[in-house]
């Protein structure tokens, strides 16, 4: 006869244990609870542990960690009319885990719509020089654009920078051909310099070997010693006309 009584009373146990195992909500650190009652809002919980009424209130949870989002590469044509693929990442988190949920449907989809978007946009007004040379300066534009676009959505963007500047075959080689000319100039100009030093101190050297006559013979015999150094070399040794001048008169006189 009691068989009746305890199975109810078991099942309302369970019952029990089960609206309480509902009610209770843990979160994480980085995780924010927003909760609705009969749908309206009441608010963000968390972390840590926490009640809700079953049946009444339903809780979304929401992850305030930085997501790293890849915005894929976007063809743009620069204020310049130069063709470019380009692709970026974007940094952000949720800072209003209510507004995160109210405010948008998928805040992440949006987000990364938005920077798609904005990429473009900026991007087409600068030419390419300023996209290859002045990056740093386009990120911080880019990122406070897209920043102010998520605010309302209680999102925070905090990088935006440009990872990857795919240029046409034509543009590349035009830059080696560029780049190459660079360095050519930069050879000769080093060469140019090279010989004016040398010709400054050959004009030096001239003015002191000017002066000693001697030291001019003493110069042409130490370069002759230099090239008898060298194997299967003829050398014409001249010889002053002084040397062989009274033999030369002797012979006129015979």
């Amino acid at each position: 006869m009691l068989v009746g009584p305890t199975v109810a009373i078991i099942f309302g146990i369970i019952i029990v244990l089960i609206l309480l195992l509902s009610a209770v909500k843990i979160l994480r650190e980085y995780e924010r609870g927003v909760i609705f009652r009969f749908g309206r809002l009441r608010g963000a919980k968390g972390p840590g542990i926490f009640l809700i009424i079953p049946f009444v209130d339903k809780m979304i949870k929401v992850d305030l960690r930085t997501v790293t989002m890849d915005v894929p590469p976007q063809d743009v044509i620069t204020r310049d009319n130069v063709p470019v693929k380009v692709n970026a990442v974007v940094y952000f988190r949720v800072m209003d885990p209510a507004k995160s949920v109210t405010k948008i449907e998928r805040y992440i989809v949006a987000t990364s719509q938005i920077a798609q978007t904005t990429l473009r946009s900026i991007l087409g007004q600068a030419e390419l020089d300023d996209l290859l040379a002045r990056r740093d300066k386009i990120n911080k534009e880019l990122q406070i654009i897209i920043d102010e676009q998520t605010d309302p959505w209680g999102v925070k963007v905090s990088t935006v920078e440009i990872k990857d500047v795919e240029l046409p075959q034509s543009i590349q080689r035009a830059f080696a051909r560029q780049a190459e000319a660079e360095r050519e100039r930069r050879a000769k100009i080093i060469n140019a310099e090279g010989e004016f030093q040398a010709s400054k101190r050959l004009a030096e050297a001239a003015k002191v070997l000017s002066r000693y006559p001697a030291s001019i013979q003493l110069r042409f015999l130490q370069t002759l010693k230099e090239i008898g150094a060298e194997q299967n070399s003829t050398i014409v040794f001249p010889v002053p006309i002084d040397l062989v001048k009274v033999f030369i008169e002797k012979l006129g006189k015979k």
